[in-house]
């Protein structure tokens, strides 16, 4: 049995409306990776470190920085392109991207049920290439021995929690809104499959002076 450790990034560019606009950390953002560095270099046991491609991910990997560990990129655990699938949703049923935590809750799972049904159409990565594809990403990095740290996303993290514990698409949009900047995810994978061995872990924010920087977006 081979263990993974999955860190969505830090917080990025909260209120955009693209994907391009959202792609870099904020402030805080930077300053959560950097906290988490400094535990998980103190907790040790990591030997390599593995991030998507976008902006947020491999910065934050990057802030991390686990004594110089080697860090590679792999595009597989890359977001989906959530506002482009929210304006299919307004485009089709006139339903507004959402602006504020509350309306926000209520319209991720309407995205996702669009997805999943096909209403992206087949211009857009379909629903199960990007299960597919996250899955096969977290074998590869399994398949290579323990020790990796992967630096991901929401959905990335979201979908192999789903598959792990054969969740339906409604709570795995609860769980979609559950997954903290920065919080850490640990998974062990063996013949039987996926498990999922540990979820939302933020050691290096549960501290006093530190409750207002746990963030979900």
């Amino acid at each position: 049995m081979i263990e993974i450790t999955l860190i969505r990034h830090g917080q990025a560019n909260t209120g955009a409306r693209s994907e391009a606009d959202y792609d870099s950390l904020s402030d805080l953002g930077r300053q959560q990776a950097i906290w988490l560095g400094e535990h998980l270099r103190a907790t040790g046991g990591f030997d390599r470190v593995v991030s998507g491609t976008l902006s947020r991910q491999a910065e934050t990997a990057a802030l991390v920085n686990l004594d110089a560990r080697p860090h590679r990129h792999d595009p597989r655990l890359n977001e989906f392109d959530y506002f482009r699938l929210a304006r299919m949703l307004e485009d089709r049923d006139g339903i507004p991207f959402p602006t504020d935590p509350q309306s926000f809750a209520a319209h991720v799972p309407q995205v996702l049920e669009l997805w999943r049904a096909g209403g992206a159409g087949p211009e857009h990565e379909s629903y199960e290439a990007f299960r597919n594809r996250v899955l096969g990403a977290a074998a590869d990095v399994a398949g290579a021995g323990a020790g990796a740290v992967i630096v991901t996303s929401t959905g990335v993290i979201a979908t192999l929690c789903a598959l792990a514990l054969g969740l339906e698409t409604v709570v795995k949009a609860r769980m979609f809104l559950r997954i903290l900047n920065t919080s850490v995810h640990r998974f062990a994978i063996d013949a039987e499959g996926l498990h999922l061995t540990q979820f939302g872990a933020t050691p290096h924010l549960d501290h006093p002076d530190r409750r207002d920087a746990r963030t979900h977006y």
